[in-house]
């Protein structure tokens, strides 16, 4: 999760240096740019990426487990 984290975080602080970069060119510029609809972009990309990763944790514990259980079983532990 932390890769997800990073990149969402990366995302805003970009997000907020392109909006002063437009604040310092000019107000109106930065009135235009649709804030909201970035965010929430921004938002739904990392709580996709998120429910991924954790999705393919969940597989490869269970994948894991299941070595585990044959090697017990192959030791007679």
């Amino acid at each position: 999760m932390r890769g997800a984290k990073w990149a969402g975080t990366g995302a805003v602080r970009g997000a907020g240096r392109g909006a002063q970069w437009a604040k310092s060119r000019g107000g109106e510029m930065l009135e235009r740019i649709p804030m909201g609809e970035i965010e929430e972009s921004v938002r739904e990309s990392v709580s996709e990426a998120r429910e991924r990763i954790d999705g393919f944790v969940r597989e490869e514990l269970g994948d894991l487990r299941r070595a585990l259980r044959k090697q017990r079983k192959r030791l007679g532990v």
